[in-house]
């Protein structure tokens, strides 16, 4: 196995465990956080107070977009459509962050900080968090399938097959 292909196999490799832990997030811990506002949020934090999911986070996320960006640069022999596809998967880990950053830290912040807000507030910000965070889902799943398309491609091109 070539450099090349382990490095785009990384990428699919991050971007499938950012994936798998974000929709645990919303089966398991987000269903739990909401089970009975406010006391089931006040059991979270006292669960999260030594690690939290931010902490897989702030580490598998920034790995997975430097691994997007490796396989852009590995891939970029097999074509000018295969490093579109591959930048299409570096601009949805970005997005993944921009949403991340913008939409759901303050809403982490209103349910786990140590503010004081009503429980209408508190269902409101579980509530917006639980509906985005399947939108964040399938932007990682687009960029797993979109780092997918990256290594088939490659694969034909170094098989010598014609990629059309």
């Amino acid at each position: 196995m070539t450099i090349r292909r382990i490095l785009i196999y990384t990428a699919v490799i991050m971007f499938g465990g950012v994936l798998g832990a974000n929709v645990y997030n919303s089966i398991i811990d987000a269903q739990n956080w909401g089970s009975a506002i406010p006391q089931s949020l006040d059991t979270a934090k006292a669960y999260f107070s030594f690690k939290n999911p931010g902490d897989f986070y702030r580490i598998a996320s920034p790995l997975a977009q430097l691994s997007a960006v490796i396989a852009l640069i590995a891939a970029w022999p097999a074509g000018k459509r295969t490093r579109i596809t591959a930048a299409v998967a570096v601009a949805f880990a970005v997005f993944g962050d921009v949403l991340t950053f913008g939409y759901f830290y303050p809403r982490n912040e209103i349910m786990f900080g140590g503010g004081t807000h009503s429980i209408k507030e508190l269902r409101e910000a579980w509530s917006g968090w639980t509906a985005v965070n399947w939108l964040r889902s399938l932007v990682c799943l687009a960029a797993v399938v979109s780092e997918l398309i990256v290594l088939s491609r490659f694969e034909r091109h170094s098989s010598g097959v014609a990629i059309h």
